[in-house]
């Protein structure tokens, strides 16, 4: 046996329908679709998600709630705790100092320091943004904070 000799078994291959190509051919005039009818028309039929007339499920569900700020800011979050356990006494803290410890993986990344833990060096803080309390626990502990003009 060769390859050319390969058929496909009796009755498993079937010629493609060809309508509307003449009477002669028995799908003429109607190409198979009858007379009238919503069935018969070209782009007819029920559409995608047609329920038979019944409130699709698509709109019986409820719409999310809320909206999303386009303008909104992100900020990463760093804790004085965390300042406190990887920088030295006296030293500057800003984006790039944070970079180089890898508290953050950018410079251009906006930071905002947060109050929680506790500081006992003295340092300066120089980043986008101090919540109240991180300020107040790193001007107790002696060191100040510079922000951005």
């Amino acid at each position: 046996m060769q390859l050319n000799d390969l058929r496909p078994a009796e009755g498993a291959h079937k010629n493609r329908k060809r309508v509307g190509r003449g009477n002669s051919s028995g799908h003429g005039t109607t190409a198979g679709r009858g007379t009238k009818g919503q069935l018969s028309r070209s782009g007819g039929g029920k559409g995608k998600g047609f329920e038979g007339g019944q409130q699709p499920l698509a709109m019986r569900l409820p719409k999310l709630p809320g909206f999303t700020n386009h303008n909104r800011v992100e900020y990463a979050p760093v804790n004085v705790a965390r300042l406190d356990a990887i920088f030295a006494d006296g030293d500057v803290v800003d984006n790039e100092s944070l970079v180089e410890k890898g508290v953050i993986k950018k410079a251009s990344t906006l930071v905002k320091v947060l109050g929680d833990g506790e500081i006992s060096k003295k340092l300066t803080v120089r980043v986008d943004k101090v919540s109240a309390s991180a300020k107040s626990k790193i001007e107790a502990a002696g060191g100040k904070v510079e922000l951005p003009c």
